[in-house]
């Protein structure tokens, strides 16, 4: 989709992190804009941020609930008279072992961030059909692409994400609907601060695991992030690595798969057994 202006983008988890530089960096190509989050004050903040620059909805919706889903998209398409884009970005983190995760937690991952995309999606692609053109964005991870232990219900749901959108590229071949899949490395958005932390590696107290993150792995800056994913909606592309991390773990996936799984465990070890005593 070359051309954003006047085109109207949905926009989940938009009340803070990338969410919110998607919607600042969409507008600033002129692209109207229906924000999604469940937190409905961080939306205000994101519409404040935008001043007006284009036509803005803010919605408060729950992307694990389908009807809240859907009746998001009947409003969104009412409101602005259509839907071009949707970037399903909400998500969240959960940090435990799946031999000992809750499943009601485990859940409630799955309900965000992978039926959050299921729901969005088939909300919005009737909207989309009605457009010359379309474009469906899923948010995944390089944790879609290289697991990492206790971190497995993200991976779990980030792999299903890839799986999903992967065929979803399959069956959109042929129509008016573009398809692209982000793999985002380590961003500096709010998922750390905001994840739930059952147990983790050493028995690392929750704030530690949140500064680790925050140190060691989260150093891309969420606008940056925002600005190399429109450069690839524009683009069509359908694979969207975001950061050099991303992009390195995705080619030594490729070439080295059990190497790389390997060391990445023993890498995600040696990072956290350096915090036990900070």
């Amino acid at each position: 989709m070359k051309i954003l202006k006047n085109k109207t983008a949905v926009v989940t988890g938009a009340a803070s992190g990338l969410g919110r530089m998607l919607a600042v960096n969409l507008a600033n190509e002129g692209c109207h804009l229906a924000l999604a989050d469940i937190d409905g004050s961080g939306l205000q903040e994101t519409a404040k941020l935008i001043a007006g620059r284009v036509n803005v909805t803010t919605h408060v919706v729950d992307v694990s609930r389908r009807e809240q889903v859907f009746q998001f998209a009947g409003e969104a398409a009412r409101h602005h008279g259509g839907v071009d884009i949707i970037i399903n970005n909400a998500g969240a983190a959960l940090g435990d072992f799946l031999e000992s995760v809750p499943l009601e937690d485990f859940e409630w991952l799955m309900g965000v961030n992978f039926w959050g995309v299921v729901y969005g999606t088939m909300a919005f692609l009737p909207y989309l059909k009605k457009r010359e053109e379309g474009h469906i964005v899923n948010i995944s991870s390089i944790n879609g692409i290289v697991p990492t232990p206790n971190n497995g219900p993200y991976c779990t749901s980030k792999f299903a994400v890839r799986g999903y959108t992967k065929t979803l590229m399959q069956e959109m071949q042929g129509t008016p609907i573009r398809v692209s899949l982000v793999y985002p490395g380590g961003i500096t958005t709010s998922i750390a601060r905001n994840a739930r932390i059952n147990r983790t590696l050493f028995g690392l107290p929750a704030e530690k695991v949140r500064r680790m993150y925050e140190d060691e792995i989260f150093r891309l800056t969420a606008d940056k992030a925002a600005r190399i994913i429109i450069a690839g909606i524009r683009r069509n592309k359908r694979r969207i690595r975001v950061g050099t991390d991303a992009k390195i773990l995705d080619w030594l996936m490729r070439l080295f798969p059990v190497v790389t799984l390997r060391v990445s465990v023993l890498l995600v070890k040696r990072m956290a057994r350096n915090y036990v005593n900070k």
